[in-house]
């Protein structure tokens, strides 16, 4: 009894402090230290309130003024710690350098293995990011030596090798880092890493079992499967193709792939399970136990669900040492407030948003609903792996439809389906490592044994991605957040009671009798009418115009075959009279293999000289693979097709710079004149403009991302009424950049960008005029 009610008063402190941790940390991070500061003033002011309270008021004021006193003072202490550590980011020498994008050679520990940004196409280097603490930097004549977080760009041919642990030198130019964390400026690596120190021994160890589990993969089992394999058992997506990634998103299954709280709890069970069996006492055996927890979190490497699952499964044994009864919440609480003593920037870090809000449903909600389930007759072991599921979309949808503009309809069945091979492959593909650090052919052996599971979950994965409404488009932002929560809310309102359960299912029938028809007959986004889309691909281009006749002109394809592919096949494009690559950037021509896949296509037209340049030979070459021919066309070149009439303005100046040799074409359309412009930047604008071409359109491509690489006379003269930016939602390069979006604005211009808004359509209204609807938010207007 006693044990419960000291878990019971634990649980009214620590659950509080940790939520106002969070909130002032987050404070701190995205609003800087000013903000945390007086977020700390105002925590005081509050717990002196509180603290007067306690002290004079009655029974049932002491009782909530106690927890929340302890919170104040809990998120104070966060306040001045958060403020100090932001401060110091935002007044770092190098945060000052950035701005003026200066030249620096700098010493660096790498902290996290190389992601890739998926921009690896012909034309531009694959890139890779990654985090790294600063030990020392030159920069000019200027000695810096301090630490710091910094986040490199880097080519992936020469920095993907790099271990968490390394020490480099590297050389290259600073950037601004944008949105919130402690990191204080990005660098973009110029040429390979220097000076490159042999990883500590324990990452070289982590290094050899990764790669062990890796090699048994790729040996027996299929290249999907084998790339799927290390992503569940030790996070490693490295070798997971883009096509199954965006399969397992779709889906509501990418979670699988992040190592958390399961994972370490089957490693801690294990070991305690051997324990017992040996006969070793328990606080033996909780030291072998942590031991175990360590080398996990070092071979999966240390990301915010690992993290988080391990700070909770430190509690627990920490709980068992002393004797006391664990308690998931006050565990989940503890774990929030020590990581964020040691890595505050976790707060402000989506993984770890998810994976604390999915732990916390399953902690507080999952098992009322187990315990429902039950009561009308339903197995146990099914109504755990239903209400489980359930429990752990329903409370991470708000903050998945915030982050993507996306809810997955089919996620909790999907979840549902694969529950029943989760344990026993996490099991075998935990041997496959062990087995693969000292025998080969053993671990290959039991890899092949877990390839029918795996065929299950890639199975699942697809068939559920493929159909037509596995996700929802919501508004992305606070919008979709606030949208789904009203959503869940009603959901609940209507399950809570019988009449209302009766008069929705009543609606739902009539509704779905007039709908499906109407969807059956009529496509769906944009609906009939269009005539241009800027496909959301990512930082990238890729523009679709509609011939009339059911085919489509496609300018560039992004940089992530996937992307492009997904944007296609919404709108029902099969055939393509012509698909124009405007220069050979990987964010123009990445996607390349989504278009020509299953589509039948004409002709890839590229500008003079293109096939000779670095990259073209790719690009010729993937054609053939395709059976798809390429041409090189030429300024005042004129095509005709369908409805579309399309004339070469540009090619570029020779021997420019790639962004300048941009093909550039104005489109005459039913709704008006498109000017497509590639990445043209200043120079070859100008050119353009002394050239005499007509270059006034009523829709304009803006040139490279929104960069302020544009000429403003040459967005005065060409004056269009839409303007389209194909840029990422959150990009690191700052497209659009402020200037252009203001210079457009001045000229009355609506600027859309597509990593706010989704795809973006330029359709033909009722009167015949031009009307734009976006994907994430309907009708934006005429």
């Amino acid at each position: 009894m006693n044990s419960d009610r000291t878990a019971t008063r634990l649980d009214a402190r620590l659950v509080p402090c940790a939520a106002a941790a969070w909130a002032v940390t987050l404070l701190g991070l995205y609003a800087g230290s000013r903000a945390a500061l007086a977020g700390t003033v105002i925590a005081v002011l509050l717990a002196g309130v509180a603290a007067f309270a306690r002290a004079r008021g009655s029974r049932r004021v002491r009782v909530v003024a106690g927890p929340l006193l302890a919170a104040l003072l809990i998120g104070a202490g966060y306040g001045v710690a958060v403020g100090v550590r932001a401060a110091a980011a935002e007044t770092h020498p190098l945060a000052t350098a950035a701005p003026r994008g200066a030249s620096i050679t700098a010493e660096v520990v790498v902290d996290d293995d190389p992601k890739s940004m998926r921009q690896n196409a012909f034309g531009g280097e694959p890139q890779v990011r990654i985090p790294a603490s600063l030990r020392s930097a030159q920069i000019g004549r200027e000695r810096v030596e301090a630490g710091g977080s910094v986040v490199l760009f880097a080519a992936a041919e020469t920095w993907s090798e790099l271990v968490p642990g390394q020490r480099i030198t590297v050389r290259g130019t600073l950037a601004v880092a944008d949105g919130p964390g402690l990191v204080a400026a990005l660098l973009r690596a110029q040429g390979p890493p220097r000076a490159v120190a042999p990883p500590p021994l324990h990452q070289r160890w982590a290094a050899t079992v990764r790669e062990g589990l890796a090699s048994a993969a790729q040996a027996v089992l299929s290249p999907d499967a084998a790339g799927l394999l290390p992503g569940l058992i030790v996070g490693d997506t490295s070798n997971l193709p883009d096509d199954v990634r965006e399969e397992f998103r779709v889906a509501g299954l990418t979670h699988l792939t992040a190592v958390s709280g399961a994972n370490v709890s089957i490693v801690l069970g294990a070991v305690l399970l051997l324990v017992r069996a040996l006969g070793i006492g328990p606080r033996t055996g909780t030291v072998l136990a942590a031991l175990a927890l360590v080398a996990f979190v070092v071979v999966v490497r240390p990301s915010p669900s690992v993290l988080r699952a391990a700070a909770m499964g430190s509690v627990a044994l920490l709980a068992l040492v002393v004797g006391r009864r664990r308690q998931a919440m006050p565990a989940l609480a503890a774990s929030i407030g020590m990581l964020l003593i040691v890595a505050p920037e976790l707060a402000a870090d989506a993984g770890f948003a998810l994976s604390v809000v999915a732990t916390a449903g399953l902690i507080a909600v999952a098992p009322g609903w187990v315990t429902r389930m039950r009561a009308r007759g339903i197995p146990r072991a099914l109504a755990e792996v239903c209400a489980v599921s359930a429990a752990a979309f329903v409370v991470t949808a708000p903050i998945v439809a915030a982050l993507s503009g996306s809810v997955s309809v089919v996620a909790v069945v999907a979840n549902v389906l694969v529950a029943p091979v989760l344990p026993p492959l996490t099991v075998l593909g935990s041997l496959v490592v062990l087995c693969g650090a000292v025998w080969s052919p053993g671990a290959e052996l039991l890899a092949r044994g877990a390839a029918p599971m795996l065929w299950w979950l890639l199975e699942v994965a697809d068939r559920a991605a493929a159909l037509p409404t596995a996700e929802l488009t919501v508004p992305a932002g606070a919008a979709g957040a606030v949208t789904v929560v009203a959503a869940i809310v009603c959901g609940w309102v209507v399950a809570r009671h019988r009449r209302l359960r009766r008069i929705v299912a009543v609606a739902a029938l009539a509704a779905a009798a007039v709908c499906v028809p109407v969807w059956i007959g009529r496509p769906g986004w944009p609906g009939t009418g269009w005539v241009l889309v800027a496909c959301d691909v990512g930082q990238g281009d890729s523009f679709v115009l509609s011939t009339g006749d059911g085919g489509a002109i496609v300018v560039d394809t992004g940089p992530d075959a996937t992307a492009v592919d997904r944007c296609l096949r919404r709108l029902r494009v099969t055939r393509i009279p012509m698909l124009m690559i405007t220069h050979l950037h990987a964010d123009h021509v990445g996607g390349l293999d989504g278009v020509l896949a299953d589509r039948s296509v004409a002709v890839v037209v590229t500008g003079p000289g293109a096939t000779s340049r670095p990259g073209g030979a790719d690009l010729v070459a993937t054609a053939r693979r395709f059976s798809v021919q390429t041409r090189e066309i030429h300024r005042g070149e004129v095509f005709t097709i369908g409805t579309i009439t399309l004339r070469v303005l540009g090619d570029g100046p020779g021997g420019g710079e790639e962004n300048d040799r941009s093909l550039v074409a104005r489109a005459d359309t039913p709704i008006g004149s498109v000017l497509l412009t590639g990445d043209a930047e200043a120079g070859a604008q100008e050119a353009l403009l002394r050239s005499g071409a007509e270059v006034r359109a009523d829709v304009l491509k803006v040139p490279h991302h929104g960069s302020r690489t544009s000429s403003s006379r040459f967005l005065a003269e060409v004056r269009p009424r839409v303007a389209l930016v194909g840029a990422g939602r959150d990009n690191p390069f700052g497209h659009p950049h402020p200037e252009i979006l203001s210079s457009l604005q001045e000229l009355g211009t609506r600027v859309l960008t597509t990593g706010a808004l989704g795809d973006i359509a330029v359709v033909r209204a009722g009167s015949g005029a031009l009307a734009v609807v976006s994907d994430h938010r309907g009708t934006i207007g005429p």
